[in-house]
């Protein structure tokens, strides 16, 4: 018996049980490597066994030397493993340079001439070389360097708004388990709608949702900084006591099945109509539970089990937000724990300078060519006040983001908005106002639910305006106004 397999894009078939190879940084961190041919047999029982793809990173300590090592194994005609990675670069200038020795790196180390399924991640959203990172690597992709091109970590808006803007994505990794079910919301809505697939990481919440766990006590410590990861998921969940609910009713559905608990985990999971794979741990050699794994295959859940889960999720807390928000804003539910301070270091994109001749103002300037031209500032602070001018969805100098999409562009508007108010010292959380611009008054909900997105929990005074004709292919303006508490 071999894993489910699916289509994630044409010509790219895959195991619905992908092996994550995320643990080989964990074996490796304390500056030894693993021998790539040693490690390359541990993949290869893996793919005879029918868990042919893998998934791995650049932050993957070598697990890509590994798996092209396993790659120059296969003779040719053969069904090659499926060998996913990603690219995460720190933000800043996505020149065609940069993104492609990103890329080549991939290449060079999978010891391929093209990757089956390159994943991008980017930190913060409010630097905008994201969207030229994903253009270059789409013309790689049609250059044949890249089979398929994936996302990680994204939430629906901003996968929403690479697509409007012309990027061909194929799928996008988030968490999703019994614990986090964030991705049954608006990103499987959006999966839906375009046909992305979602991969799922997390589904056994770092070995949580397993019977080594089922009426134990809370632990006082967790050195393992996987489980620590899903430790505070569990927490920001409802707490131990809501965890231990869903784990009793996933045995109860375990038992009647005959089946493991992970088992329940993975097939609630897979089940999901947006879900294309879950994303297993294999610790090369170590733990690898493959014929347990292969038995989620063999049930189905009923509505009876779907209901026991229904009431044990009622307890619960839904974690906050969209995918991947742990990675750019409190709570901050990663391996890590907080990471303000490496998002703190990230460079602004913008620029504050100060105004010649006056000492309590400052302005900055988004790179658009009618600035200097109409005389004016993307922004300007004045004491404790930022005012913001009204913003289009303009990408560098001149390039209309997302054409006639609204709600694309008011979130990459929002986003720029973001970085003027962070350039001058302020946040988010200090608008006061904000007023939007309609070309279209019927786009009113789109562009609505984008503001909510930003400022659902900030609600600053709003208004919202059809100012009919604006200029080009723009849909949608807004400005913004900022007040900072005194310091």
């Amino acid at each position: 018996m071999h894993p489910d397999r699916t289509n994630l894009a044409p010509g790219l078939s895959i195991s619905r049980l992908v092996c994550g190879l995320w643990q080989v940084a964990d074996i490796e961190k304390d500056g030894s490597t693993i021998d790539p041919e040693q490690g390359a047999n541990a993949l290869q029982a893996y793919a005879e066994a029918g868990f042919d793809t893998f998934d791995m990173a650049d932050h993957y300590g070598s697990a890509e030397i590994i798996t092209g090592h396993l790659l120059k194994r296969m003779p040719v005609g053969s069904r090659r493993p499926v060998a996913f990675t990603k690219w995460c670069p720190e933000p800043g200038p996505m020149t065609r340079d940069v993104v492609r020795r990103g890329v080549q790196e991939r290449l060079e180390r999978l010891g391929t001439q093209k990757v089956d399924l390159l994943q991008f991640h980017w930190w913060t959203f409010e630097h905008p070389a994201w969207l030229d990172a994903l253009h270059e690597m789409q013309a790689m992709k049609e250059e044949g360097l890249i089979g398929a091109l994936g996302l990680t970590n994204f939430d629906a808006a901003h996968l929403g708004l690479a697509l409007a803007d012309g990027i061909e994505i194929a799928s996008n990794q988030v968490s999703f388990s019994l614990i986090d079910r964030r991705a049954a919301g608006d990103l499987s809505v959006l999966s839906e709608k375009t046909g992305v697939k979602l991969l799922a990481y997390g589904t056994l919440c770092g070995g949580f949702l397993s019977e080594k766990w089922l009426g134990q006590p809370e632990p006082a410590s967790i050195p393992d900084w996987s489980r620590s990861k899903y430790k505070r998921f569990i927490d920001t969940a409802g707490g131990w006591a809501v965890y231990q609910g869903i784990l009793k009713a996933a045995s109860d559905i375990a038992r009647k099945h005959g089946v493991s608990i992970s088992n329940v985990a993975s097939r609630f999971i897979l089940e999901h109509p947006a879900v294309a794979a879950t994303i297993i741990g294999a610790r090369l050699g170590e733990n690898e539970h493959r014929d347990d794994n292969l038995r989620v295959f063999t049930f189905t859940l009923d509505d009876d089990d779907r209901a026991l889960l229904g009431t044990a999720f009622a307890a619960s807390t839904p974690i906050p937000g969209d995918c991947g928000d742990e990675y750019r804003k409190p709570p901050f539910l990663t391996a890590s724990g907080d990471l303000s301070h490496h998002l703190d270091a990230i460079p602004s994109v913008y620029k504050a300078v100060p105004v010649p001749g006056r000492k309590d103002r400052w302005r900055v300037s988004s790179g658009s060519i009618w600035e200097p031209l109409a005389g004016y500032s993307r922004a300007v602070r004045t004491g404790d006040r930022i005012l913001v001018s009204g913003t289009t969805a303009t990408h560098g100098s001149n390039r209309c983001v997302a054409p006639n999409d609204a709600g694309a562009q008011a979130t990459y508007i929002l986003d720029k908005i973001a970085a003027s108010i962070t350039a001058l010292g302020g946040r988010m959380e200090d608008v006061v106002r904000t007023r939007i611009y309609l070309r279209d008054a019927s786009q009113w909900e789109p562009v609505s639910r984008a503001h909510g997105r930003f400022f659902s929990e900030i609600l600053p005074a709003n208004t919202l305006i059809e100012a009919g004709n604006l200029i080009g292919d723009y849909e949608v303006e807004i400005e913004a106004e900022a007040v900072l508490e005194a310091q």
